[in-house]
C-alpha cells in the first residue's frame, strides 16, 4: 500500500484499540458494566477492521493476470466494504442489543473506578489515534472540508479511519456519560442508555462508509483536476486538435484508465498520427502519474456529428438500440 493509503494512521489505530479493547474487557469483568462490555466490542472489531485494510492494501498489490487484466487495485475498495459490514454488524448491532438488555435488566455498577479509569485511558489512546488520521489526512485533502474528503478520497483507509476514529471517541464519551450518571442515581439504566447510543451512532457511520465505498466499486471517474489535466495534456493543437469524447475511471486509489478519441487532421500519415499518440500518452502520464492505461482513438473531427451531441452508445447503461433505458 502506498504512503497515500495511509499504512501510519492505520497501524496506530490498530495499535491503539487492541490496547483499549483488552483494557475494556478487563474493566467490565471487574464491573459488569454493559458500556464496557459494548465498547470492548467495538474496539476488537475495530482492530479487525484495520487488520482487513492491511490485508486489502497487501492484496491489491498483486501483479495483473491474464485473467485480472487490469490488477487488483479495487481489492482495496472491497476490504473497507467490508469493515462497514463488521462495524455496522458486530459493532452497533451488538451494542444495541446489549444496550436493550441491559434496560431491561438494570443493575448497579459494580468497582466504578475500573470503567471510569479505563475509559479515560481510552480517550487518550483514541485521541492519538484520531490525531495521526488527521495529521496524515490533512497532507492529501488540499483545500478539501473534511466533508468532501471522506466523500471524495479514491483511497478508502483513511476516511475509514477517520470515521472510525471519531465513532471511537464520541462513543467512549457517551459511555462515560451512561456510567457516570448510572453511579450519580444509582440506576444502571443509563448504562444501558448508554450502550444504545453506541449502538446507533456506529451504525450511522457505517452506513455512511458502505455508501461511499460502494461508489468506489461501481467505478469512479477522475477527479475535475484530473481530468483537467489529462485533456490539456491530450492536445498538442498540431496533429491532435480536440478531443470529440473522453471517459476515465479508477481501477484502484492510485490506477487509473483513460480512454479518449481524438480529433485528428484529416490529411496526417498513419505514421504522424501514431507519433501523436505516444506523445500524448507520454504527456499524460507526466501530467497525472496515475493514468497507467490509455487508450485513445484517432478520428477525424466532423462539425455534423458533432451538432448530435454525445454518443449514448459510448457509455455503459445508457440507452439501447431502442431507444428504452436498461
Amino acid at each position: 500500500m502506498s504512503a497515500s493509503g495511509g499504512t501510519k494512521a492505520i497501524v496506530a489505530a490498530l495499535v491503539a484499540n487492541l490496547s483499549i479493547a483488552v483494557a475494556k474487557f478487563v474493566a467490565f469483568l471487574f464491573s459488569g458494566s454493559s458500556s464496557m462490555l459494548a465498547e470492548s466490542v467495538h474496539s476488537l472489531a475495530d482492530s479487525g477492521n484495520q487488520g482487513l485494510l492491511l490485508l486489502g492494501g497487501k492484496r491489491a498489490q498483486r501483479d495483473a493476470t491474464p485473467q485480472h487484466p487490469f490488477g487488483y487495485g479495487r481489492e482495496r475498495y472491497i476490504y473497507a466494504f467490508l469493515v462497514s459490514i463488521v462495524l455496522f454488524s458486530v459493532g452497533g448491532m451488538f451494542a444495541i442489543y446489549e444496550g436493550y438488555e441491559k434496560i431491561q435488566h438494570p443493575h448497579e455498577i459494580e468497582n466504578w473506578y475500573w470503567p471510569v479509569g479505563v475509559l479515560v485511558f481510552a480517550i487518550i489512546a483514541e485521541t492519538f489515534s484520531f490525531r495521526t488520521a488527521i495529521k496524515e489526512s490533512n497532507a492529501l485533502r488540499g483545500q478539501q472540508s473534511w466533508t468532501e474528503f471522506v466523500r471524495h478520497a479514491k483511497a478508502p483507509e483513511l476516511p475509514v479511519v477517520l470515521l472510525e476514529d471519531l465513532g471511537a471517541l464520541v462513543g467512549l464519551f457517551l459511555a462515560l456519560g451512561g456510567v457516570g450518571i448510572a453511579l450519580l442515581t444509582g440506576d444502571g439504566i443509563w448504562d444501558g442508555i448508554g450502550t444504545l447510543c453506541i449502538g446507533v451512532l456506529l451504525i450511522l457511520i457505517a452506513i455512511v462508509l458502505a455508501a461511499e465505498t460502494k461508489s468506489l466499486l461501481l467505478g469512479e471517474a477522475a477527479g475535475l483536476n484530473e481530468v483537467k489535466k489529462i485533456e490539456a495534456a491530450i492536445v498538442d493543437g498540431d496533429t491532435v486538435t480536440g478531443i470529440i469524447h473522453m471517459r476515465t475511471l479508477h481501477l484502484g486509489p492510485e490506477e487509473l484508465l483513460v480512454a479518449a478519441k481524438i480529433a485528428v487532421q484529416h490529411d496526417d500519415t498513419a505514421t504522424e498520427i501514431a507519433g501523436a499518440i505516444d506523445a500524448a500518452e507520454a504527456r499524460i502520464r507526466e501530467a497525472v502519474p496515475i493514468a497507467r492505461v490509455i487508450y485513445l482513438e484517432p478520428d477525424v473531427y466532423s462539425e455534423t456529428e458533432a451538432t448530435k451531441g454525445p454518443d449514448p452508445e459510448a457509455t455503459p447503461g445508457g440507452p439501447t438500440h431502442n431507444g428504452t433505458d436498461h
